[in-house]
C-alpha cells in the first residue's frame, strides 16, 4: 500500500512538533528514533523525552530534551559549524538512511544561512539551532524520514505569525530570514496570532519531506492521526502540528494529480525550440515534457509542447512557457495519472536500477539510462540492461 502523510501546521511547525506528531501517529518508530538520538547525544547532556500532552483539549505528544541532572549546559562543548555537525551525523552509528536524511535537512538550513550572510556554506555557524536539542531534532526527523522512505507528503498553508524574534543578530521580523528562504514558494496565511510560528529547523524538515512544494493530498483510506504540541500556549488555538496518514494505493497503484500545459508552435526554429525545451525540462515542478509534430492552421507544420506539472508549480511554469516560447496562449487541464511505487537501488559497480512492484505482485528492474550511457559500448549497455531485467 502507498503511504501519504498530510501535515496541518495548526499552531505552527518546529522540529520537535514534527517528531512528536509522527511518533504519535507511528508509535512503532519510537525505539528506532530514540536509539538514533542516543547515538549522537552525549549522556552527560541529557536524554530525549516523548510524553503525552493536552494542547487546548487536544491529546497530543511532546518531544523535548531533558537535561541530565547536574549535567552540562546544552550548548557546552557543541561544535556549531555546519561542517562539524555534519561530520558528527556521518560518523555516528545510526540506523540505515538516517544520516543521509538528517544531513539533507541540515544542508537546507546551512544553505539558507549561507545565503543570508553571504558566506561559504562551510563557514556557517548555526546560532539559533546550535543547541544539542536542535541537533537531536534533525537526527530524529532524519530517522523518521528514512524509516518511511517512499512515502509522499502534502502540506496545508503555513501560519505567517508576526512581530520580531530574538536571533544572534538582534531582533528580526518573522518569518526569520532562513525560514523565509527555505519556504519560498509555499502558501502562507495570517490567522491573527503573532510570534514565530515556523522555525528554521521546522522549515527545513517540511521542505525536505515535501520536496520543495506543497504537494497534493490524494484520495485514500485514513489510517492514522497524530498531533505534536509546541511549548507555547495560544489563546483559542491548539499549538499543534497534525499529521494524517492515508493508504493511497490500490493494487499497488497511486493517484498522482498533475496539471497539463500545452501549446502549438509554428514560428520558432529548431534551435529555438530545443533551447526552450531544455529550459522547461529544467524548471522546478515540471514532471515531463513531450514534443509532438502535427499540421496546424493554414496547413503549417506545428510542434505541440505538452508539459506535466506539479499543481503547486503550474502558475510559475506557465509564466516560464510564455517567456521562452512564442506562444500567446496555453491550454490547461488537470490530469489524474496512476503511478506505481518505485525505489532506486545501487549495484556494487555503482549502477543504479529502478525497482517497481507490479500489480500482479512481481518486481521489475530497469537500469538507469544515464548509467548505461557510461558503459563503453552498446553491447555492454545491452548486457547490463538484460542483467538487471533477469535479476528482477
Amino acid at each position: 500500500m502507498g503511504l501519504h502523510l498530510h501535515l496541518d501546521p495548526v499552531g505552527g511547525a518546529a522540529g520537535d512538533m514534527f517528531i512528536a506528531a509522527m511518533l504519535h501517529a507511528r508509535s512503532d518508530l519510537t525505539d528506532r528514533v530514540l536509539a538514533d538520538v542516543a547515538a549522537v547525544l552525549p549522556a552527560e547532556v541529557g536524554r530525549p523525552e516523548l510524553t503525552e500532552h493536552v494542547a487546548s483539549g487536544i491529546m497530543s505528544r511532546q518531544f523535548k530534551l531533558v537535561l541530565a541532572k547536574g549535567g552540562i549546559n546544552a550548548r557546552h562543548g557543541a561544535e556549531t559549524t555546519y561542517k562539524a555537525m555534519r561530520a558528527l551525523l556521518e560518523t555516528a552509528p545510526l540506523s540505515d538512511g538516517t544520516a543521509d536524511a538528517a544531513c539533507a535537512i541540515l544542508h537546507r538550513i546551512a544553505e539558507a544561512e549561507a545565503q543570508v550572510h553571504n558566506i561559504p556554506i562551510d563557514r556557517v555557524h548555526f546560532h539559533e539551532i546550535a543547541d544539542w536539542d536542535a541537533l537531536m531534532d534533525v537526527t530524529a526527523a532524519g530517522s523518521i524520514c528514512a524509516a518511511l522512505d517512499g512515502a509522499t507528503y502534502s502540506l496545508a498553508p503555513l501560519p505567517l505569525g508576526g512581530g520580531l524574534v530574538d536571533t544572534a543578530h538582534g531582533k528580526l521580523p518573522v518569518p526569520a530570514p532562513a525560514t523565509a528562504l527555505i519556504l519560498q514558494g509555499y502558501d502562507w496565511h495570517d490567522d491573527g496570532i503573532a510570534g514565530e510560528r515556523v522555525t528554521p529547523t521546522g522549515a527545513a524538515i517540511l521542505a525536505h519531506v515535501t520536496g520543495g512544494s506543497h504537494g497534493t493530498r490524494p484520495p485514500g483510506r485514513l489510517s492514522g492521526v497524530g498531533s505534536g504540541a509546541g511549548t507555547r500556549v495560544m489563546k483559542g488555538l491548539p499549538n499543534i502540528l497534525r499529521v494524517t496518514m492515508f493508504d493511497t494505493a490500490e493494487s499497488g497503484m497511486m493517484h498522482d494529480p498533475l496539471v497539463q500545459l500545452s501549446c502549438d508552435i509554428d514560428d520558432m526554429t529548431g534551435e529555438e525550440l530545443g533551447a526552450a525545451t531544455d529550459t522547461l525540462r529544467a524548471t522546478a515542478g515540471v514532471v515531463d515534457v513531450l514534443l509532438l509534430t502535427a499540421m496546424g492552421k493554414k496547413s503549417r507544420p506545428v510542434v505541440r509542447i505538452d508539459l506535466l506539472v506539479q499543481p503547486d508549480a503550474a502558475e510559475a511554469v506557465a509564466a516560464r512557457m510564455f517567456d521562452v516560447t512564442s506562444t500567446l496562449g496555453l491550454r490547461r487541464s488537470v490530469v489524474d495519472r496512476l503511478i506505481l511505487p518505485r525505489s532506486i537501488e545501487t549495484t556494487p559497480d555503482g549502477t543504479r536500477r529502478k525497482r517497481t512492484r507490479r500489480p500482479a505482485g512481481h518486481d521489475t528492474l530497469k537500469v538507469e539510462s544515464d548509467d548505461l550511457d557510461a558503459s563503453p559500448t552498446l553491447a555492454d549497455r545491452r548486457t547490463a540492461a538484460r542483467k538487471g531485467e533477469t535479476e528482477g
